[in-house]
């Protein structure tokens, strides 16, 4: 399963008020457009594949400017129609040209849709799901009039939801049902998973986000830049350190940041033993006070046995996100007298990277020898210390 990401940013916004001042995907919030926040969210999911952004074929320059500087060599550009169900059908045509098999649908302008959603839709995908929609319980009484001005009636809020997006599907099937739409012209529907219920599509809900609004009216733009211009009034910068040590015993390799290294001995460990992965995971779960790596693996456990410590760096990642953070940089250092890192240190970091879902240079991995001092001059063991630095969104105390 690749889960690929379509970004709606056709639209003209004329609500929120102004035109002169442009779209509204492209206006600032806390000192950035829109659209550069939104991104920032889906390019930083570790399971995100290629993205396309539907785009009104005018706003190319707007576009690169307000998306410069992003890692997004990965994105591919759509032009749009002139409603947004012909926009959202223009890059489901686009996305059905790379390989992903499932589509996240996300407007431009919800900047803060945030990971632990992204991860709720994806493990719905996981259970066999096909078509998923965001949404919040309404809470509100809520009444419907007529021409009147006059309350008719009071209607159940029992079982109603507020729709969000990412609305997300199996490729093929929503493409399709965009497809029977637009054979039958019909371009009336308010959003994707309308179209999907009327093809036959089953909908599943998860959970949504209070916090996932869309940007619609210049109260909206003033309330999301007032909300990010108070959290970068003080940047919230975490810096963790991890350390494990592991003996050597008679074997045949290593495995260092998942690359395993032949080598006359191996780490005696409950798992795969890789030192350096398991530093990395206590400096990571350092930065939000979430205990070590043995608080969330036990040794006593046996599923761990043997286990890749991919999955323990992986898990503390997703901590990290759910609690609002974003993975800046990662380094570790290894003390070791044999075998020889250098000609491995590229893997290491592209592993790295890949797990963390960063950018390759914001990934170090240095080594040294102890100058044959004490357990590791001995090599009698393999020692690691890593530095995790975590961005979480900024508050004021």
């Amino acid at each position: 399963m690749t889960i690929g990401i379509v970004i709606v940013a056709a639209g003209r916004g004329e609500r929120v008020g102004s035109p002169d001042e442009g779209p509204k995907q492209y206006r600032p919030i806390g000192g950035r457009p829109v659209i550069a926040h939104t991104l920032d969210t889906f390019l930083s999911w570790q399971r995100r594949g290629p993205i396309v952004v539907v785009i009104h074929p005018d706003d190319e320059e707007l576009y690169a400017a307000a998306t410069a500087g992003l890692a997004a060599s990965d994105i591919t550009l759509a032009f749009g129609g002139d409603t947004r169900q012909r926009s959202v059908y223009e890059g489901l045509k686009a996305l059905s040209a790379t390989e992903a098999t499932h589509v996240m649908i996300h407007d431009a302008a919800r900047p803060f849709v945030d990971h632990a959603m992204l991860d709720r839709i994806a493990e719905a995908f996981d259970n066999g799901v096909d078509a998923v929609l965001p949404a919040v319980a309404v809470t509100d009484t809520l009444k419907r009039s007529g021409n009147d001005g006059l309350v008719h009636e009071t209607v159940p809020r029992s079982g109603l939801y507020a729709a969000q997006t990412p609305q997300s599907f199996l490729l093929s099937e929503i493409r399709s049902a965009h497809e029977k739409a637009a054979a039958l012209r019909r371009d009336d529907f308010t959003d994707d998973a309308a179209i999907a219920e009327w093809s036959g599509l089953s909908v599943s809900i998860v959970e949504g986000s209070v916090d996932n609004i869309k940007l619609t009216v210049k109260r909206d733009m003033t309330m999301a830049d007032e909300r990010l211009s108070a959290n970068a009034l003080l940047p919230d910068v975490r810096t963790g350190n991890g350390y494990d040590v592991h003996q050597l015993v008679p074997g045949d390799g290593v495995t260092l940041c998942g690359v395993f290294i032949p080598h006359d001995q191996k780490l005696s460990g409950h798992s795969d033993a890789d030192v350096a992965l398991h530093a990395l995971t206590d400096a990571l779960l350092a930065t939000c006070g979430a205990g070590d790596i043995g608080d969330h693996f036990p040794p006593s456990d046996m599923q761990w046995k043997g286990a890749p410590s991919k999955i323990f760096l992986d898990h503390a990642a997703k901590i990290v996100r759910e609690k609002g953070g974003t993975i800046m940089n990662a380094d570790v250092s290894l003390i070791a007298e044999a075998p020889k890192v250098g000609p491995h240190r590229d893997k290491m970091r592209e592993n790295m990277a890949a797990i963390l879902g960063i950018s390759l240079d914001r990934c170090s991995v240095k080594a040294t020898t102890n100058e044959k001092i004490g357990f590791v001059g001995r090599r009698e063991g393999i020692a690691a210390i890593a530095t995790a630095t975590v961005v979480y969104r900024g508050s004021q105390a």
